[in-house]
């Protein structure tokens, strides 16, 4: 039993420690730390933009509001969808880990 003011870790059957799940900053999914490897989390490691796109001569469909200078894309891939899979991978980072 514990003593008031400390919690229990709580154990699966057999004794183990229960892992408790984690929240990644870069693709925000939640995730058990013994399942965290080298390729684990995909994400874009810059930020999705609204300004003109380097390569001028590529047309882009423009919103109503949109000036007509603007692309939107991510600024590390150039990717044109807001939901594009992430164009890097490596292992989750915890909001724990800092």
């Amino acid at each position: 039993m514990a003593e008031l003011g400390t919690q229990e870790t709580p154990r699966r059957e057999g004794g183990e420690e229960e892992e408790k799940p984690k929240t990644c900053k870069r693709c925000k999914r939640s995730y058990p730390p013994s399942s965290n490897h080298p390729s684990a989390c995909r994400f874009h490691p810059s930020f999705f933009v609204s300004r003109r796109h380097d390569d001028q001569r590529r047309y882009y469909e423009l919103g109503p509001d949109d000036p007509p200078y603007a692309a939107k894309f991510y600024d590390c891939c150039g990717a044109e969808d807001p939901e594009a899979p992430g164009c890097t991978t490596s292992t989750h980072v915890s909001y724990d880990d800092d």
